[in-house]
């Protein structure tokens, strides 16, 4: 791929590095930063991107390590278990299920979940969703399920202990997941 069409490639993906990276540092000018030193990677190692990745996911690498690299820059500001355990309460989701645990209403079938991820639609309503999250709760999904951080960096970075990690990713997870139902997957027939 050419310089122009590279960087052209690469502008529309500039708007999805910045909502990442404003989730994780919760600070607009840092993260502009994070992004401008990812692009400049990304220019840098042009010629390292084969394409067997797309290039939203090779962006996302890049700006994952500068992200990393922001947070443990900056001076830390603990992130208060108070604050998680606000933002969600686990009791909302006990309407879901029955006093055995089985599911409430079995979740309507997702039709073909692989064939859903190569719609752009598909991710403008995962981003949204993610945007529905409260903050804190969907910094730590991001953390965990986009840049891949392993749970001890992440405990760490938060202030948090393992425990209230999974609770924290138990109710992104359901949460990503009703938000789904409700505005893909329960409209799958529809657009199939």
């Amino acid at each position: 791929m050419d310089a122009n069409a590279f960087a052209a490639a690469v502008a529309t993906q500039r708007g999805y590095l910045m909502r990442i990276a404003t989730l994780q540092l919760r600070d607009r000018a840092s993260a502009e930063d994070a992004v401008q030193e990812a692009l400049v990677a990304a220019f840098a190692g042009r010629e390292g991107f084969d394409g067997r990745s797309s290039l939203r996911t090779w962006l996302t690498s890049i700006l994952k390590h500068k992200v990393v690299d922001a947070i443990r820059r900056r001076q830390r500001e603990p992130l208060f278990e108070s604050s998680l355990s606000e933002e969600v309460d686990v009791d909302d989701f006990d309407g879901l299920f029955r006093d055995n645990g089985a599911w409430d209403a079995s979740p309507a079938g997702w039709g073909d979940p692989e064939a859903s991820l190569g719609q752009r639609q598909f991710f403008d309503v995962l981003e949204l969703c993610l945007e529905r999250l409260p903050p804190n709760t969907a910094r730590v999904f991001v953390m965990r399920e986009v840049m891949e951080l392993d749970s001890a960096e992440i405990c760490k970075e938060l202030s948090i202990t393992t425990n209230n990690l999974w609770v924290i990713l138990y109710r992104a997870r359901m949460s990503l997941r009703e938000c789904l139902q409700q505005r893909w997957f329960g409209d799958a027939a529809r657009r199939t």
